[in-house]
C-alpha cells in the first residue's frame, strides 16, 4: 500500500489530536447539588471544560450532603475516593480532623504553582474555613447566611412601616405587640433554632459559644451557654413565647411554612430560603439583616455562614492537584461566581462577584438580596468567625429539643442551659477521644 506526504501528514496531525484529547487529566467532583442547583452546577463544569484542554472536570451527584460525605468517607478508606467533596458547613470539623485524608487548598494551590488568595473572598466566609494560621482548607462555594424576612401586607395591616424591617430584638418585640393587636397569627418565629438564636446570635454580639475560639483553637472545646449574655437572650425569648409574639416553629427548617403560608409577620432563616418564598408566599416581602441587642457593645458584628465546601482528597497525583487549583480558580472568576450567586440566591463567596453584582443593577432590582454579603463581609474575630464543633449536627438537635422545652416552659432557663451543655459536651468529649 502507498502512502503519500499528504496521507502522512493528515495520519500524524489525526494522530496528535487524539493524544491532545486523551492527554486532558480528569478530576472527579462530587457534590451534592440536585434539581436546578444540579443543572447549575453542570453548567459550571462544562463550561470550564470548555475553557481549557488541560483538564476535564467529571461532576457526580452522590446524594445530599450527609449521604455525600459518608460516601466519600467511605471511598477515601477503600482507595477510592474523588479528587473533590462538596461538604455541608457542619462537616468541617470532620473533615479537618481527618488526618492524612485531606489536601488543604490553599497549601496545594501554592505547590501547583497558582496560588489561591484569602483576602479574595468575603472575611466572614473565609475565616470559617481556614486554619489557625489564616489559611484556606476548603475551596468556599456555596455559603448562606441568616436574615431578616417580613411581610410587607402584615405589616400595613399592623399600621408599620412596610419599608423598615426591625433593627434590634426591642423592634421585634415591639412589631410583633402591634402584630398580634391586629390579629395577626404568629408576629416572630425562626427556622434553624440553634444555627440563628444560638450560634448566629454569639458571633453577632462577639460572645464566646465554646471555649479553644469555638473550636477553632482544639479538639477540647467545650460549650458555656452559662454566659449572662446566653442566659438573657433566652428569658427574652420565653417571655415573647409567653406573651404569644414568639412562636417557636419546630426544629430545622420546619419554621418556613409558618412565614410563607403569610402567618407569621417576621421570620429569621437562611437567606436561600428567599427562592421559595418567591415562589410560593402570596404576599410582598422585605428583607432585613439580622436582629441584635442594642445595647451590646459592638453588635452586631457578623453574621456565620451555613452552605458548603469543597474538600481535596489526598494522595492526587501532582497534575490532578493542578487540575484541581485551575477549577477553583474558574469558580472564583468575577462573572462564574457572581452567576452563581445571582441563579442560586447563595452568597458571592468572592468580594468582585459582589461588585459586578452591584454594577450590573441587580441589586437595585432585587432589593434585600445584597444583605447576606453585607453581614459577611466584616473582619471576623475569635468568636464570630463562626463554629468548629465535632458532631454538631447531633448538638443542634440537642439545643433545639431543649429550647422547645424552653419555650413552652416545660423546663426553666437555667436548667435548660445545664442539660444543652451536659449533652453537648459528653458528644465533644466523644469526638476529641476519638480524634486524638
Amino acid at each position: 500500500m502507498r502512502y503519500t506526504i499528504r496521507t502522512l501528514s493528515l495520519a500524524c496531525a489525526m494522530s496528535f489530536a487524539s493524544f491532545g484529547a486523551v492527554a486532558a487529566t480528569n478530576v472527579t467532583f462530587w457534590h451534592s447539588m440536585e434539581g436546578p442547583l444540579g443543572e447549575r452546577v453542570n453548567d459550571i463544569v462544562k463550561d470550564f471544560n470548555a475553557s481549557q484542554q488541560d483538564y476535564a472536570v467529571q461532576a457526580t451527584y452522590k446524594g445530599n450532603y450527609g449521604e455525600s460525605m459518608n460516601a466519600g468517607i467511605a471511598a477515601y478508606r477503600a482507595g477510592q475516593s474523588p479528587d473533590i467533596i462538596q461538604v455541608f458547613e457542619v462537616g468541617t470539623a470532620t473533615m479537618m480532623y481527618s488526618k492524612g485524608a485531606i489536601e488543604p487548598v490553599q497549601e496545594m494551590a501554592e505547590k501547583a504553582g497558582n496560588p489561591l488568595d484569602p483576602k479574595a473572598f468575603v472575611p466572614g466566609i473565609a475565616g470559617y474555613y481556614s486554619d489557625t494560621s489564616g489559611k484556606l482548607v476548603s475551596m468556599p462555594f456555596n455559603s448562606s447566611t441568616p436574615v431578616m424576612f417580613y411581610n410587607k401586607d402584615l405589616f400595613k395591616k399592623a399600621g408599620l412601616d412596610p419599608e423598615q424591617g426591625p433593627k434590634t430584638y426591642a423592634d421585634i418585640e415591639a412589631f410583633a405587640k402591634k402584630l398580634k393587636a391586629a390579629g395577626v397569627e404568629c408576629g416572630y418565629t425562626t427556622s434553624w433554632p440553634a444555627w440563628v438564636l444560638i450560634e448566629n446570635f454569639a458571633a453577632l454580639h462577639n460572645v464566646p459559644y465554646a471555649s479553644k475560639d469555638n473550636g477553632f483553637g482544639g479538639l477540647d472545646a467545650r460549650i458555656d451557654l452559662h454566659s449572662d449574655a446566653f442566659l438573657k437572650h433566652f428569658e427574652f425569648l420565653s417571655k415573647m413565647s409567653k406573651e404569644g409574639t414568639f412562636t417557636y416553629g419546630g426544629r430545622g427548617d420546619a419554621a418556613n411554612a409558618l412565614f410563607i403560608s403569610g402567618k407569621c409577620g417576621m421570620f429569621t432563616g437562611s437567606s436561600g430560603t428567599r427562592a421559595n418564598i418567591l415562589k410560593n408566599g402570596k404576599f410582598e416581602f422585605g428583607v432585613a439583616k439580622l436582629p441584635y441587642y442594642a445595647d451590646v457593645k459592638g453588635a452586631p458584628q457578623n453574621s456565620v455562614i451555613g452552605g458548603a465546601s469543597l474538600w481535596v482528597f489526598s494522595k492526587k497525583s501532582p497534575e490532578v492537584y493542578k487540575g484541581v487549583t485551575a477549577f477553583f480558580h474558574y469558580l472564583t472568576k468575577p462573572e462564574v461566581a457572581a452567576k452563581w450567586h445571582q441563579d442560586t440566591g447563595y452568597v458571592p463567596v468572592v468580594k468582585a462577584a459582589y461588585e459586578a453584582t452591584k454594577t450590573s443593577g441587580y441589586y437595585d432590582k432585587n432589593p434585600g438580596t445584597d444583605v447576606p454579603f453585607e453581614q459577611l463581609n466584616v473582619e471576623t474575630t475569635a468568636q464570630s468567625r463562626g463554629v468548629r464543633l465535632g458532631f454538631l449536627p447531633q448538638i443542634r438537635d440537642i439545643e433545639e429539643g431543649v429550647m422547645e422545652s424552653m419555650f413552652s416552659s416545660k423546663v426553666s432557663i437555667k436548667d435548660g442551659a445545664t442539660d444543652m451543655e451536659k449533652r453537648a459536651n459528653e458528644l465533644l468529649v466523644r469526638f476529641e477521644n476519638g480524634n486524638k
